[in-house]
């Protein structure tokens, strides 16, 4: 007759058997599984900074659940110093988080956000201290479906519109992607923000200072446009230089 006791060894046996086998391997899928933090920027080339985004993006679409690197450990680290592989000029909106559309983690996207991806004084010089300072070989401006600020420069040109405060004034760099825009066909909106990437990512590759200029003359980064759909969000990187 089978005892309790023989009973309960056999359970603990077969607890200690799986921990030791499906425990032990169920235990290294979730850690192989977790995500690792990119190569530092200096240590990437614009176009493995930009193929890790894309990437990123790709697992967004299917639906995986990121991975990202948030412990102590890391933070500690990170204390020390920063070495992200992008630079990331982008919306404000609420709708448009960088870090959730690419599966990212601490310390490996340098953001600059406002209210149409726009590059004043300040954010053209945290560009620059991300590229000069922290070596990031890739910077991204990306525009966004239904972007707010930019539907306002667009009524500024096409109804007169004026608004309250600062908002103005903040959209006025704005209007002449609007009025550009104005002799495409399609949507006026959608073509107003891809116009407002371009003449921005422009400006970072032909009217900045030599501490932009000279690293994209040297092949060591690119400035690179986007648009991403809230719809279905993709991101498309649609203005690449012509190297890449």
């Amino acid at each position: 007759m089978t005892t309790r006791r023989q009973i309960l060894g056999g359970a603990g046996a077969l607890g200690v058997a799986a921990m030791v086998g499906g425990g032990s391997s169920a235990a290294m899928a979730q850690s192989t599984s977790r995500q690792q933090p990119a190569p530092a920027g200096v240590d990437l080339t614009p176009q493995q900074a930009l193929d890790i985004l894309r990437q990123g993006n790709a697992a967004f679409l299917r639906g995986e659940e990121a991975s990202v690197i948030t412990s102590a450990q890391r933070r500690l680290k990170l204390a020390a110093g920063q070495q992200p592989f992008a630079a990331y000029v982008t919306c404000s909106d609420s709708r448009v988080p960088p870090e959730l559309l690419f599966g990212r983690g601490l310390g490996e996207l340098f953001i600059i956000r406002n209210a149409g991806n726009t590059v004043d004084t300040v954010a053209l010089g945290s560009v620059e201290y991300a590229v000069a300072v922290l070596k990031t070989p890739l910077v991204v401006v990306m525009g966004h479906e239904s972007c707010g600020a930019v539907k306002a420069a667009t009524e500024v040109v096409s109804d007169n519109a004026t608004f309250p405060g600062s908002i103005g004034p903040m959209i006025e760099p704005i209007i002449p992607a609007v009025l550009q825009a104005r002799s495409e066909k399609g949507d006026l909106l959608e073509n107003s923000v891809r116009a407002n990437v371009r003449r921005v990512v422009k400006q970072m590759r032909e009217d900045s200072d030599p501490i932009l200029l000279k690293p994209q003359a040297d092949g060591k980064l690119w400035v690179v446009g986007a648009y991403y759909s809230l719809g279905t969000g993709m991101v498309d990187f649609f203005d690449l230089p012509q190297s890449a």
